[in-house]
């Protein structure tokens, strides 16, 4: 039986469009068929979304994306003003990019593992999989405990989840884990020095779930944090309102695209006429027969008064491969230059570092 060493030997390399120029590439693609035609569709409304200087971007993440290598791309478009706030799963957010930035990494399955065939023995291991991607469990262990640690320095009331994230970020501020003191960035650290709000509806479904279940469990029962999801929902519906014009950029579907979306409904109940959104693009892989949410397609979304269908695309591909693609396009043809960020945090917490 191989060693824990021997398995996690190959980190997983975070890829970075900045390095890697495609517009001649994907402008190609526009000639082709299928899902070439679509994604250069949709990098060219990514891009007409940022030159856009009304409309607020809202990013959301759903899948195992930071685990695959797409970290540097989000802290990326966090730092060019390329998004405006994100919507993610807890396990993106706490479990991987959070995790790293802690100092830990995602490890390649190397030969030695005979993919689906030894999860028995990485158990033994402590070793987690990820699909074709591995994570030392001792190290996520730490993680865990480092959100409890987190909950158990703020007041004791019900917080939304942005407001724990930050508290996060300004906790990887104080222990100098940042980029410009040896450590490595992070979508957790970029958001909060950009003031970009990041909300994760279901965000005790992760380490922090398992950190605030520890700092529960020990305060039995004194006043506790908790997680307050309601205010999560009232804080972004509120962005919706100050900012009229919006455009999604979704990787996945699930809750992050659900809630990103129900906003404009969530606007219309508290007696706003908030426009739908003017852009929206979707990278997944989920099949149309089989009912889910992470399949229905954004024209659907628009009987619902979500979505606009002027500006909308689905890109059926997985995020890997999609993704590099249709930021990368916008970056490199300067969409970004000269844009402001909204910085939509000060906007639910006016008083911000």
């Amino acid at each position: 039986m191989p060693t824990k060493q021997e398995l996690l030997q190959n980190p997983i390399q975070h890829i970075d469009i900045k390095q890697h120029d495609v517009v001649a590439l994907v402008d190609a693609m526009q000639y082709m068929a299928f899902s070439s035609r679509d994604l250069h569709r949709a990098a060219s409304i990514y891009e007409r979304m940022l030159r856009d200087k009304e409309c607020g971007v809202i990013l959301c993440l759903a899948g195992s994306l930071i685990s695959a290598g797409l970290k540097q791309i989000f802290v990326d478009l966090i730092r060019h003003n390329m998004v405006d706030a994100i919507v993610s799963t807890g396990a993106n957010i706490v479990d991987q990019d959070f995790f790293e930035a802690l100092g830990f990494k995602h490890w390649i399955a190397n030969d030695l593992l005979k993919q689906g065939t030894e999860d028995a023995m990485l158990r033994e291991l402590m070793i987690d999989r990820i699909y074709d991607t591995l994570i030392d469990e001792e190290e996520l262990r730490i993680c865990d405990e480092t959100t409890e640690q987190i909950a158990n320095s703020l007041d004791p009331r019900p917080y939304s989840s942005r407001e724990f994230i930050r508290a996060m970020g300004a906790y990887l501020d104080e222990k100098a884990r940042t980029p410009d003191k040896c450590g490595v960035d992070s979508i957790v650290y970029a958001a909060y020095q950009k003031d970009v709000p990041i909300f994760c509806p279901a965000f005790s479904d992760c380490s922090a779930g398992f950190g605030l279940v520890a700092h529960q469990h020990k305060r039995q029962d004194k006043p506790k944090v908790s997680l307050d999801s309601a205010k999560d929902f009232y804080e972004i519906t509120q962005l919706k309102i100050a900012n009229p014009t919006t455009g999604l950029l979704m990787i996945g579907g699930g809750v992050p695209k659900n809630f990103a979306q129900d906003i404009v409904v969530a606007a219309e109940i508290l007696g706003v006429d908030a426009p739908m959104h003017k852009y929206a693009i979707q990278i997944t892989v989920a099949d149309v027969r089989d009912g889910a949410l992470s399949s229905s397609t954004l024209k659907e979304a628009s009987s619902w008064g979500k979505v606009d269908t002027v500006f909308e695309q689905m890109v059926y591909s997985e995020a890997t491969l999609a993704l590099p693609l249709i930021t990368g396009y916008a970056y490199h043809k300067k969409a970004c230059e000269g844009r402001q960020g909204k910085q939509w945090a000060r906007l639910l917490e006016p008083v911000t570092a």
